[in-house]
């Protein structure tokens, strides 16, 4: 065999390999997430006169979010699942967290990507203007915090998070 003959079988080897290689790689199984939503608390910020709260989320099956026609049950208005992000205020009294009589509950629109992987990784990001907080009970000065859930379209409910206090500008 000739040096040329051994480098183009060297070549025609690495080029097999690579293609291999590729094929195989487009193979590999994607992330498992749980079919569950998880939540982690990304930031809680307040700017001027609002409280700013970023939540991360994933979910494995990508059913987060209803539509505006997803109005019959179990997500009609009365209800608890005709919304899906929920944040329910404590405020410090005397030390002690004390619920506030005031849940600030959200409909998440529809985010299900297109595609043949549901799995979804992301973030919301929730503005809580001063008027949010009506007065009374809660003043400026006032120290809260918020419990956080979400809940897909199956109606699986993610981890529950609390924020840190939050004293009120």
């Amino acid at each position: 065999m000739t040096m040329s003959g051994t480098r183009e079988r060297r070549a025609k080897v690495a080029g097999s390999l690579l293609v291999l290689s590729l094929a195989l790689a487009g193979c590999l199984k994607t992330e498992e997430l749980p079919v569950e939503p998880r939540i982690t608390l990304k930031s809680v910020a307040q700017v001027t006169d609002t409280v700013l709260v970023t939540i991360g989320f994933t979910d494995g099956d990508g059913d987060i979010g209803l539509s505006d026609s997803d109005v019959q049950p179990p997500y009609d208005t009365s209800s608890v699942y005709y919304h899906n992000l929920f944040y329910d205020p404590e405020e410090l009294v005397n030390g002690v967290w004390t619920p506030v009589d005031l849940p600030y509950y959200y409909r998440v629109k529809v985010i299900t990507p297109s595609g043949q992987n549901k799995a979804l990784d992301g973030e919301l990001k929730t503005a809580f203007a001063r008027s949010f907080f009506p007065l009374p009970p809660l003043v400026a000065g006032d120290t809260v915090r918020f419990r956080i859930r979400l809940v897909d379209r199956a109606l699986h409910t993610s981890n529950e998070l609390t924020t840190e206090a939050i004293v009120l500008n």
